[in-house]
């Protein structure tokens, strides 16, 4: 029997990374738990006081492939914020390269991830892409996400005791 694909938390794994990770603690980063794109932007614009974010959206896309291995998939999003002085692209590249190191760092922690996984019959896509958004995205804040794709076996075998 596999774990259900909810046995991996994908929020709770990167808010304790971002607790334990000495560059996101130096940068201040705080975690916020949020809605999609528009949960994103209003985490960063209720914060009043902080300046890094590391936000995970609650939601995620996906579908079940039907073949001799049927899987469901689901993608969960992660973005990173950092506010810098508006119109200012020296601090905007600095935040971003900032930001490109913790995806970095976040990344070592997850091969590890990865492999326990797999010893329950679940699969990250090995390919994971980091995603700068434009500047003029939200004003006075270098901004980027990450997705992971997670998938697992799905048990599609027709129960009649399921349907009337």
């Amino acid at each position: 029997m596999t774990q259900p694909l909810s046995d991996w938390n994908a929020t709770a794994f990167f808010e304790d990374l971002l607790t334990r990770n000495r560059l996101a603690l130096r940068e201040g980063f705080v975690f916020r738990r949020v809605s999609g794109l528009d949960g994103f932007e209003e985490a960063l614009s209720s914060a009043q006081t902080a300046t890094a974010f590391c936000c995970v959206s609650d939601i995620a896309d996906g579908y079940t492939e039907l073949n001799n291995s049927p899987r469901t998939r689901r993608v969960k999003t992660i973005f990173l914020a950092m506010r810098h002085a508006a119109e200012d692209m020296e601090a905007r590249n600095a935040c971003m390269e900032t930001m490109r190191e913790l995806f970095r760092q976040m990344m070592s922690v997850l091969i590890l991830e990865k492999t326990k996984l797999e010893q329950s019959c679940i699969y990250l896509d090995p390919r994971i892409s980091f995603n700068e958004v434009d500047r003029y995205f939200f004003s006075g804040c270098a901004c980027a996400y990450f997705q992971i794709a997670v998938d697992k076996y799905t048990d599609l075998r027709y129960n009649a005791d399921e349907w009337y």
